[in-house]
């Protein structure tokens, strides 16, 4: 777990160590790595095994604490898109299971092999590019095979499937790989789709069998991610990749039970009174309909706000939600507070993670898109502060012990 000697730490040198006093002057990000840990102990629960998947820099929030958290919480195992992540994580000191499963056909894979990282393998090119990094550094390098299910992206197409299998094989008598795994990916999981989801694990089952009568012997069929261990059960198989729902998206919308793990404030910098039909923003997209307050938020689409929620979006001001008024800009939105009594260095809530403020949920409904496109364009200009987890409980001990 992070070191901290307090219950909130300030990543960020320039500003002064009292976060009330920061949030008073600059827009804030707060991760609030309990969330992670109560995510993570809620999906371990419905998982036969959970590989923490914290790519994107942990979904923006930060992947080497993330990762730990999930580790410390129920997960037994990491997942990120890139090798380039996976090294990271190696360096910070990360020494759990790791698989890697978005590297182009041909890289160079000596990092995975020099720092035990699993990779998947979509492709004979892929596969050569793996043995080739065992044999060059005197190794065995653990991959997974990779089928595609459905979505026609990564994975390996249907009809190469079996001369894949047959080149692992080959390639696991030679020395240099050694088969763990075999993955593929639900297209349809966050709808829980029945039909869709059900013919892509029959498509997954009969990838295994194959995989099986080549002679290989995966320990690890894992296909389902977030959704799936929320909704589709039939998918979980021996392992299952969480990412989104360690940071609180359920795409499905029906298990309140996660946290939210990202809050976002900002402080009002200028109020201004104004009359009625007074344009605001760029191009005067709103006008007040009566005489109003006008707070200026020194946040915008810089920051990873969607421009594409101007005239929809709101915020907490006071306990209450109020609209932005006009477009949202680079640096800046306005927010129309009515008849709220607000003042320079007054605390608002962007996004929120309960109770009435609006939640990444909201934004992403707002703008048209998904929380986790939001949560990954939180940009560098926000103040980080880290709530870490509370302290793992211990094993329980043997009874022969007590």
């Amino acid at each position: 777990m992070p070191s901290t000697s307090s219950d909130v730490l300030l990543h960020d040198p320039r500003v002064a160590a009292d976060p009330v006093a920061v949030a008073r002057t600059r827009p804030v990000l707060t991760v609030r790595l309990d969330a992670v840990a109560h995510n993570t102990r809620v999906l371990a629960a419905s998982a036969r095994r959970l590989m923490a998947v914290v790519k994107a820099d942990g979904f923006g929030l930060g992947a080497v604490d993330v990762a730990r958290t999930a580790l410390d919480n129920g997960a037994q195992s990491l997942g990120v898109a890139t090798l380039a992540e996976a090294v990271e994580l190696r360096l910070a000191g990360v020494r759990a299971p790791l698989l890697s499963w978005l590297d182009a056909p041909g890289a160079d894979l000596s990092d995975a092999v020099l720092h035990g990282v699993d990779v998947a393998v979509p492709s004979a090119e892929h596969l050569k590019a793996a043995a080739w990094a065992a044999r060059r550094l005197d190794r065995v390098v653990d991959v997974h095979l990779y089928l595609d299910c459905g979505t026609a992206r990564d994975g390996c197409p249907p009809a190469l499937w079996p001369d894949l299998c047959a080149a692992a094989r080959r390639a696991e008598r030679a020395g240099s790989v050694r088969v763990v795994g075999v993955m593929g990916h639900l297209a349809c999981a966050a709808g829980l789709h029945a039909e869709a989801n059900a013919a892509a694990t029959r498509r997954f089952v009969r990838g295994v069998e194959h995989a099986r009568a080549a002679g290989l012997r995966p320990a690890l069929r894992h296909l389902g991610s977030t959704a799936a261990v929320l909704g589709l059960p039939a998918t979980a198989f021996d392992m299952s990749r969480v990412g989104a729902g360690l940071v609180g998206i359920d795409t499905t919308g029906r298990h309140p039970v996660l946290r939210g793990a990202a809050q976002v404030t900002a402080p009002v910098v200028q109020v201004r009174d104004v009359g009625a039909g007074v344009g605001v923003g760029y191009d005067h997209t709103y006008r007040t309909a009566a005489p109003t307050r006008l707070a200026l938020l020194p946040l915008g689409y810089a920051d990873g706000l969607p421009v594409s929620a101007s005239g929809r979006a709101e915020v907490l001001v006071h306990g209450r939600r109020r609209p932005l008024a006009g477009r949202v800009s680079m640096d800046q939105v306005v927010v129309d507070v009515g008849d709220l009594p607000v003042q320079p260095g007054d605390v608002v809530t962007v996004i929120g993670t309960d109770g009435p403020a609006p939640t990444l949920t909201d934004w992403a409904g707002w703008a048209g898109t998904l929380p986790h496109e939001l949560l990954t364009g939180l940009g560098r200009r926000l103040v980080r502060r880290v709530v870490p987890a509370p302290p793992s409980p211990p094993p329980a001990l043997p009874e022969e012990h007590l």
